[in-house]
């Protein structure tokens, strides 16, 4: 069995505001494998920000047992500190000082030998693909050089987890795909990443594990193809060249309706390649041609406003 890079039970943190206690982390619990990278989703205000600011040991919990890279969080919080890396939804980057010096200043603060440091700096501007822009000024980078180099400040203190906020908001899709490729190769190296994101696609394609979490609570947990098996509508598109194909296909396959025109059935289906074999299967027994074939699962976004409602509606405590 994998171990845990994270682990929480019965997490729990509540504010005080004008109305009395506000709860924004209600009991949960989180198992987190160690090389993998881990989604927390839910609406504004579901609690993702001040779950990372807990895990991170930047605000305390008010209850719950936590272990992060197997240091009791509440006990150790300075051995979870050197284990971790955080990178928030706002930059760290100092923009008067060149990416170059960016990132030596990290390595000074990490008390590093200054030759090594330096080594380091070299290495992380040309594995970020910042060896061009070493030299320049910050604050003359664009959105997506600035978060490449905040994470590359990140591992200059070789995390065995790094913590991302929201890592590619307000990056152009270019840009964040770019951050997506960093993150796998890191989470192949073996770092542990734990990701927050208001980009469902971001988690769908980067996440082994995703959990969603709405009003302090988790409600749903899972790879991204289970919880899209969680929710009903799923189905096949097929469209034939005439009616008489549209009337034999309905009545070989017992099922389906028409969707849009005269010519085109939609069919319940989970689109597993079984499902579809056997669907066309039953169509060529009777000698029935299909003109068009597409497949639709639900994805993360109807999983997402299903179990979580209109995310608008939702109080705005981080």
């Amino acid at each position: 069995m994998t171990p845990l890079a994270i682990a929480a039970t019965g997490l729990r943190k509540s504010y005080r505001d004008k109305t009395g206690d506000k709860v924004v982390l209600d009991g949960i619990d989180l198992a987190v494998p160690e090389g993998t990278i881990f989604s927390l989703l839910g609406p504004n205000g579901a609690g993702k920000t001040t779950t990372v600011q807990i895990l991170s040991t930047l605000i305390g919990a008010d209850g719950g047992d936590i272990r992060v890279a197997g240091h009791d969080l509440a006990k150790d919080p300075q051995a979870v500190r050197a284990s971790i890396g955080v990178t928030g939804q706002y930059s760290a980057v100092d923009k008067l000082l060149t990416g170059e010096e960016n990132l030596n200043l990290m390595a000074d603060l990490h008390h590093l030998p200054r030759r090594e440091g330096r080594q380091l700096t070299a290495r992380l501007l040309e594995q970020f693909d910042l060896v061009e822009a070493g030299k320049k000024m910050a604050s003359t980078y664009s959105g997506g050089m600035k978060r490449r180099l905040d994470l590359a400040m990140t591992l200059v203190g070789n995390p065995r987890i790094i913590f991302l906020d929201e890592p590619t908001t307000g990056l152009d899709p270019r840009s964040r795909r770019t951050m997506w490729q960093i993150v796998r190769d890191l989470a192949e190296s073996g770092v542990t990443i734990f990701l927050t994101t208001q980009y469902l696609e971001e988690a769908d394609q980067l996440a082994d594990h995703i959990a969603m979490l709405d009003h302090g609570r988790l409600i749903a947990e899972g790879t991204p193809e289970e919880l899209k098996r969680l929710i009903p509508g799923g189905h096949v598109t097929l469209r034939f060249a005439d009616e008489d194909g549209v009337d034999s296909a309905l009545r070989a396959l017992g099922t389906g309706f028409l969707n849009g025109d005269a010519l085109t059935v939609q069919v319940p289906s989970d689109g597993s390649v079984g499902s579809l074999r056997r669907m066309l299967a039953r169509l060529d027994d009777q000698s029935i041609d299909v003109e068009e074939l597409s497949v639709h699962t639900p994805d993360l976004d109807d999983v997402f406003l299903t179990l979580t409602g209109n995310p608008k509606d939702k109080d705005e405590v981080r």
